[in-house]
């Protein structure tokens, strides 16, 4: 819950300005961390010996916690921007949110000390570790963004019709109907599509075959999983014929993505499931605008919603300037950053491990 002050003449424009641009925030989160979750998921079942897994755990170590920076900006913004939607949101939906945070760490620490010991058991330890944080987040928010399509129930609370509570709060086993884990299943075929495209088109040899092959295969899941799924959002949550262009374009997309892969068409295999993602996450997007995810306790439109969850008009100018100026500074630096690593590895660029040194006699 919390307290907000609304006012009477709120500024609409700035208010749909930056609803977009926590979308595009969240879109880049999902197109690139979405690849080194479906790597993350994959290093314990595609790699065959420790330096296939090196090749995995390298195509996405120079990028995947600048990806996850997506993350964190979207949270910022959206607690700068909508104080209310954020607080409601944390209030209500901590325990899966601990979830997610649970995946981060076990992922984020996986990366990080795999190599810091040669033995076989410790790296395939971090190798699992990697795979189910990366699976445990991509299911939560799936299921996630699942709910926000269906619309939270939320209320007012009866000594102060400022405070928004999501209902009943904690809000956690009510998520796992049917519509939200077809939402979180699909996300993992997806991701799991996306990134083995990524791996396709960032190896060589052995691995990149075997790469293509399990897109091939997953791809088909994912087209099926995603059909049902943007046929049941339309049906759910109509949002006219705008919806039913992006869930052709979304399915053209996962579509292109299987058929170039069997071309060997590895760049434009991987760009149209990225393609896909972006329309994916702009049909949900669209669904949560004005109510930002929610509804009314047993239906209707939701109190809490873009116009009165917003912070002050300055606030928002304010966070304005500092977009123009620094969104385009950041965006030049990953792009940079992918720029230089754009290169294909292999198991030959794996270095072999050095030999730990002779214990000294005493």
């Amino acid at each position: 819950m919390f307290a907000l002050e609304v006012t009477a003449n709120a500024p609409l424009v700035l208010q749909v300005v930056w609803f977009v641009l926590i979308a595009v925030l969240w879109i880049g989160y999902l197109v690139l961390e979405g690849f080194d979750y479906g790597v993350g998921m994959l290093i314990p079942f595609l790699a065959r010996n420790d330096k296939e897994k090196r090749v995995m755990v390298n195509t996405v170590g120079p990028v995947w916690d600048g990806n996850e920076v997506w993350l964190l900006t979207a949270g910022g913004a959206t607690f700068a921007a909508f104080p209310a939607w954020y607080a409601t949101l944390f209030s209500g939906l901590y325990l899966p949110l601990f979830l997610v945070l649970v995946g981060l760490i076990i992922r984020g620490v996986a990366f990080e000390y795999r190599s810091k010991h040669p033995e076989a058991k410790w790296r395939n330890a971090f190798d699992w570790m990697a795979a189910i944080g990366s699976f445990l987040v991509t299911l939560v928010f799936g299921v996630g963004f699942a709910n926000f399509i269906i619309g939270l129930p939320v209320a007012t609370a009866a000594n102060n019709p400022s405070l928004f509570v999501v209902t009943p709060s904690p809000y956690f086993f009510q998520l796992f109907n049917w519509f939200g884990l077809l939402g979180g299943v699909c996300l993992v075929a997806l991701f799991l599509f996306h990134g083995s495209l990524f791996l396709a088109l960032k190896t060589k040899g052995e691995l990149h075959e075997r790469a293509k092959g399990f897109a091939a295969k997953v791809g088909l899941v994912s087209i099926g999983l995603g059909a049902i799924f943007l046929v049941s959002q339309n049906l759910i949550h109509p949002t006219g014929v705008l919806g039913w262009v992006l869930l052709v374009l979304s399915a053209a997309g996962l579509a292109s993505a299987w058929w170039f892969n069997s071309k060997d068409r590895d760049g434009i295999a991987f760009a149209s499931t990225a393609a896909a993602v972006l329309f994916v996450a702009v049909g949900i997007f669209l669904t949560m605008w004005p109510g930002l995810g929610f509804a009314a306790v047993g239906g209707g439109e939701s109190p809490l919603n873009a116009f009165n969850a917003s912070s002050s008009e300055m606030t928002l100018t304010l966070m304005t300037i500092a977009a123009v100026i620094f969104v385009p500074i950041v965006l030049a630096y990953q792009s940079w950053t992918y720029w230089v690593f754009r290169r294909r590895l292999g198991v030959e660029n794996m270095p072999d491990d050095q030999p730990a040194e002779p214990a000294l006699a005493g």
